[in-house]
């Protein structure tokens, strides 16, 4: 039955690989052990980075020799004081005072709340809104997600530690898929070294020989990984392997408030261990296209009915497929709560 099952939809996999579907236990062609023995991963990850690296060149005009050069040696732009004081106090302001729709997300020990920075809530927030329309925000954005691309954009908080539970997954290194794409974090709270920062390792979103061996190896036993991320194309690495790799130790950002950091998650990154319970507050932007796509622009999210409401409309649609019993949606309402007010925990 599965192999009539695996033949029946033979095409749609096939299809797959010219988009950016990334997991190996989900796909029997991405997954398979005798194609990626055969270099298939390697091969869908060096064009696709060839890809990015055309499009990121005509949006070179977008952000700073400066920050170019330090995107291109790093993987991340860090931005120490990105707005204007009096601007980040009414931004602030307006994030942390206010009640508004929420979602919250379960891993282990620790929720992550989103609050959606749609139309609704930018009606009446003006500092908000200057942001999510900020010419340099975008700028950033675009060039390191490689595309012209309209980022999902959160109020969001990590409550580290905060219930019983597993560790953390997102504690552990990783990359976010196979290809180029971009998030970025504008912390509303001072981050310490010990409170749960964003790490990141310095240098690795470039696809050296050394990363491409190990990426192949990966690949080749993902399909049947004990690991549920690492087999759905999100590989973990540990420690040890990252020096054999020849990287360097991550790169912690224990940064002040007002810090902006936009990095491209090819590169391997992690949420970092928290010693007590703590809540790390910050505006978050992410974005992800299909990889192999030759243009800027054309983003869905970017159409006139779309723009601004890409993300309830997201939340709605999992919804959906939930109650017809299609999949799971872990974002869950949180009710009308502030970024701080503490979730539920059990």
């Amino acid at each position: 039955m599965a192999r009539a099952r695996a033949s029946l939809f033979s095409p749609l996999h096939v299809a797959a690989l010219a988009t950016g579907a990334k997991s190996f236990r989900d796909n029997p062609v991405i997954g398979s052990a005798r194609l990626n023995r055969r270099g298939l991963h390697v091969a869908r990850m060096l064009l696709a980075a060839r890809m990015a690296e055309t499009r990121r060149a005509r949006l070179a005009d977008l952000i700073s020799a400066e920050d170019g050069a330090a995107f291109a040696r790093d993987g991340f732009i860090e931005k120490r004081g990105f707005l204007s004081d009096d601007l980040f106090a009414a931004l602030r302001n307006e994030a942390m005072s206010r009640a508004a729709p929420a979602r919250d997300m379960v891993q282990g020990d620790t929720v992550t709340r989103r609050i959606a920075l749609d139309r609704a809530l930018l009606r009446d927030r003006p500092a908000l809104r200057a942001l999510a329309e900020s010419p340099e925000w975008l700028g950033l954005i675009r060039y390191v997600g490689a595309s012209s691309l309209e980022p999902l954009t959160y109020i969001q908080t990590i409550f580290s530690r905060i219930r019983p539970g597993a560790p953390d997954p997102q504690t552990r290194l990783h990359a976010d898929t196979f290809h180029s794409s971009v998030k970025a974090w504008l912390f509303l709270t001072d981050v310490a070294e010990d409170g749960g920062p964003l790490t990141y390792v310095p240098g690795s979103h470039t696809l050296t020989p050394r990363r491409l061996a190990w990426e192949k190896r990966a690949s080749i036993r993902a399909a049947a990984s004990d690991d549920y991320q690492s087999s759905r194309g999100s590989p973990r690495i540990s420690p040890e392997e990252l020096g054999h790799l020849g990287y360097g130790a991550p790169h912690v950002f224990a940064v002040p408030a007002n810090t902006l950091v936009v990095a491209d998650t090819l590169g391997f990154h992690a949420r970092g261990p928290s010693a007590r319970p703590t809540a790390r507050v910050e505006i978050f932007a992410y974005g992800r296209r299909n990889p192999f796509l030759p243009w800027l622009g054309f983003d869905p999210a970017r159409l006139p009915l779309v723009r601004g409401a890409a993300v309830p409309l997201f939340w709605q649609a999992s919804d959906a497929a939930e109650r017809i019993g299609l999949s799971r949606n872990p974002w869950r309402p949180a009710g009308m709560v502030r970024p701080d007010t503490p979730p539920r925990t059990t």
